[in-house]
């Protein structure tokens, strides 16, 4: 049985920050330009169904915040599934790069999800 999820004014507001975003933002910097009043626990739970979804992804950086950004940039790119992240420790954007990531487990291991994070100085800040 699928259920729908119920469209909310919340959930408006973070998509279109996210959209609008040229980057990979943290829950903080959502809720700061988010236009309606919405409080951490709402957005927290909203970027969650997002990621369940498959709409947005989560990457959590080298400093154990999270960051999340809308997968739209990523089919532009041709971007795979398991890919890199850039975190630039100059202007602190992350960004998705178009390389997938190769590996390999133990035997009756299984990967569900990863997060690969690479940090230094991104391309605009050199």
């Amino acid at each position: 049985m699928v259920i729908k999820r119920r469209n909310t004014i919340s959930k408006e507001a973070v998509l279109s920050v996210l959209i609008n975003s040229r980057r990979a933002m943290s829950q903080d910097a959502i809720v700061k330009q988010m236009d309606v009043n919405a409080d951490r626990a709402t957005v927290y739970r909203i970027l969650n169904r997002f990621c369940q979804d498959e709409v947005v992804h989560k990457i959590v950086a080298d400093d154990g915040k999270q960051y999340f950004a809308v997968c739209t940039k990523c089919d532009e790119k041709n971007i795979p599934q398991n890919h890199f992240h850039f975190r630039c420790i100059k202007c602190e954007t992350i960004e998705c790069l178009p390389a997938s990531v190769e590996f390999s487990v133990p035997d009756k291991y299984q990967v569900r999800s990863m997060n690969c994070i690479l940090i230094g100085v991104c391309k605009d800040c050199i």
